[in-house]
């Protein structure tokens, strides 16, 4: 086990305004009445549109975060964005979240960290050690995502799947006598898969110079969703058995299960994998879609809002990304 003494102390969340219903997608898609439903089911998502970029979200979701730790920015040593998209390629996202709170003179590092859909949790594991060791005394944890930005209408379920959106988690060293800590984190990745999931264009291999109006394809999202169910099906399993076995835990000693919310195929996939009893899985798949790595922060301050956890509920986050890699992070909330 890997400990570490570290609190959520807030969560905060942001949704775009305009919200994109299944049946609106059946009409753009020019599929039949009820496909897009059946495909993903996902019901509702939102996409961003005007002034809500992506460090516009990461911002409104990062001040939800500390009115809910009854926090202010100047209590913030370090803003880590962790997020699959970016704003712009250069500089990291997080500057520009620092920005659009108005804390451009703070000084207050800020810096990115990408692990596709488990950016929130890789962050997480990685920061916390840290936050542990005195390095930081709290770190802003955003994760934001505008994935319809890039979506291939023409590859129709995946264009179905996604939605926008930005959470944040306000992190700190645990005090004497609170049973809040980390106990384990593993991240794989398995790189035959990393051509599964991919935006091929905008870097130095393809570079945005060479994007042609005619020929998008290689600028736009790509999934192979059958492919990368296969390996995560396959691979899922073992992955859950080790983390089990390392950790001391078994499944029943979780309160709660909070998966990336990759489809509602990947949802079931997991439950049934996994045997996880469907009144300790957290499921918002049918309100957002897949937001890439805000997904699982998302998720995240849903069950705690919701009164799923409470303080000392052993909680599970638990995922897949491109790569492909698998994650997971056990923590005493």
């Amino acid at each position: 086990m890997q400990l570490r003494r570290v609190r959520i102390a807030g969560t905060g969340k942001y949704l775009p305004e305009r919200k994109v219903t299944d049946e609106e997608l059946d009409i753009r898609l020019n599929v039949p009445a009820g496909w897009v439903s059946k495909a993903t089911g996902v019901g509702v998502r939102h996409y961003a549109s005007g002034q809500e970029t992506s460090s516009f979200m990461g911002a409104r979701a990062a001040e939800a975060a500390l009115a809910d730790a009854g926090l202010r920015f100047a209590d913030i040593d370090c803003l880590v964005c962790t997020s699959g998209t970016k704003e712009q390629p250069l500089p990291s996202t997080a500057v520009f979240i620092q920005q659009a709170m108005g804390e451009q003179e703070s000084g207050i590092p800020a810096f990115d960290m990408d692990a596709t859909c488990l950016s929130f949790l890789n962050g997480l594991d990685v920061i916390s050690y840290m936050v542990d060791a005195g390095r930081y005394r709290r770190v802003l944890l955003v994760a934001t995502e505008i994935a319809s930005a890039g979506l291939n209408w023409s590859d129709k379920e995946s264009a179905a799947l996604f939605g926008d959106g930005a959470a944040a988690v306000i992190i700190e060293r645990s005090e004497e006598g609170q049973s809040s800590r980390i106990v384990h984190a593993s991240l794989k990745t398995y790189s035959r898969g990393a051509r599964f999931s991919e935006i091929a264009g905008g870097g130095t291999r393809l570079h945005a110079s060479n994007y042609a109006a005619d020929q998008p394809e290689p600028y736009l999202f790509h999934m192979d969703g059958q492919a990368i169910f296969r390996m995560a099906s396959r691979l899922l399993p073992g992955f859950m058995d080790d983390m089990l076995k390392t950790s001391g835990n078994r499944m029943e000693d979780f309160k709660l299960v909070i998966p990336h919310q990759g489809s509602a195929m990947a949802m079931r996939m997991i439950r049934k994998k996994l045997n996880i009893p469907e009144d300790r899985f957290m499921d918002i798949t049918r309100n957002h879609g897949n937001t890439i790595a805000a997904s699982i922060p998302m998720g995240l301050h849903e069950a705690i809002k919701q009164q799923r956890i409470r303080r000392g509920d052993r909680v599970l986050l638990i995922g897949t990304a491109a790569g492909l890699s698998l994650g997971g992070l056990i923590f005493d909330y």
